[in-house]
């Protein structure tokens, strides 16, 4: 965060911070002042491809370098990035609006018992530590099986999370086909894709969707990912699981991304599988109406 305020001193800027104290936008860089100051910057003759993508293309540049106006944006972006990856997950806002919307939720933690570790250890971020087991057994006991069990976790983004996972649930919820069931929520600090696993065994979920913060990039610091596991359970391998990424308003939007999500769901249950047997071809087919119909009871 250091970093992005630096920013906004060299810059005059007045980005906009968020409630979780994330700058969000791109700083009002003044370019003008750079460029005729220097009076040596070189536009680049691709430039106008950048009225297509976030990416950083078309540059230019100042001499032998990167104009200082790039420069500074670049260093804008990495400190976000850096913000996202450390930023702990507000699970107590998440789970409170959940509880307004009248969404039950369950909170658990994974193996790893701080931020460092589990950067350090990936292994301990993919299982519960006891307590959660030992909550989650306790929970099943009392739920009744569901086809599908949304999980959220932090991953490597709590900003994808604050920012794009509320607003998912509630249009996967929206979209959901008649007779399927959904589970609680399941909120995972320190979680990996593959906690997801272990989550739907104990709590009998027929498929699991974890939603979780992707790796950020530099342009892109609040991306969320879906992955969808059939018969999650641990052991599981990431060949057998279908992914959704890059969901966020400037990427794959919300609505469609739930409407991906429904479709492969629907077209796992007709397989009898997910990973990589099923492809995604929710834009060019459309399902059998027999399909959407909930899974059978495996009891």
């Amino acid at each position: 965060m250091a970093n992005a305020r630096e920013q906004k001193d060299m810059t005059g800027s007045a980005p906009v911070i968020d409630s979780i104290g994330i700058e969000s936008g791109t700083p009002d860089i003044d370019t003008q002042s750079h460029t005729k100051a220097a009076g040596r910057t070189t536009a680049d003759p691709w430039q106008d491809l950048r009225r297509h993508t976030a990416a950083r293309l078309a540059l230019g540049r100042a001499g032998a370098s990167m104009p200082t106006d790039e420069i500074l944006r670049f260093g804008y972006a990495h400190a976000q990035a850096r913000d996202a990856v450390h930023v702990a997950l507000q699970v107590d806002e998440l789970t409170k609006a959940l509880q307004d919307a009248g969404i039950p939720s369950l909170r658990v933690h994974s193996a790893a018992t701080d931020r460092a570790q589990y950067l350090l250890r990936p292994d301990l971020g993919r299982r519960l530590d006891t307590n959660s087991v030992t909550q989650l057994q306790t929970s099943a006991a009392e739920l009744p099986a569901c086809d599908l069990l949304i999980v959220v976790a932090d991953g490597l983004s709590s900003l994808a999370i604050h920012r794009n996972a509320l607003p998912l649930i509630h249009e996967i919820r929206a979209q959901a086909p008649a007779g399927w069931t959904l589970g609680p929520v399941v909120i995972a600090e320190q979680g990996r894709v593959a906690l997801g696993d272990e989550v739907g065994e104990l709590l009998g979920a027929r498929m699991v969707a974890v939603l979780i913060g992707e790796r950020p990039g530099l342009s892109s610091p609040d991306s969320l990912g879906i992955y969808l596991t059939s018969a999650p359970r641990v052991g599981r391998h990431d060949a057998e699981r279908n992914c959704i990424s890059n969901v966020r308003p400037e990427g794959l939007d919300i609505p469609l991304a739930a409407r991906k999500l429904w479709w492969l769901i629907t077209a796992a249950k007709a397989l009898g599988t997910t990973g990589v047997a099923l492809k995604d071809r929710s834009d060019e087919t459309a399902l059998p109406a027999d399909a959407m119909t909930a899974l059978p009871d495996p009891t």
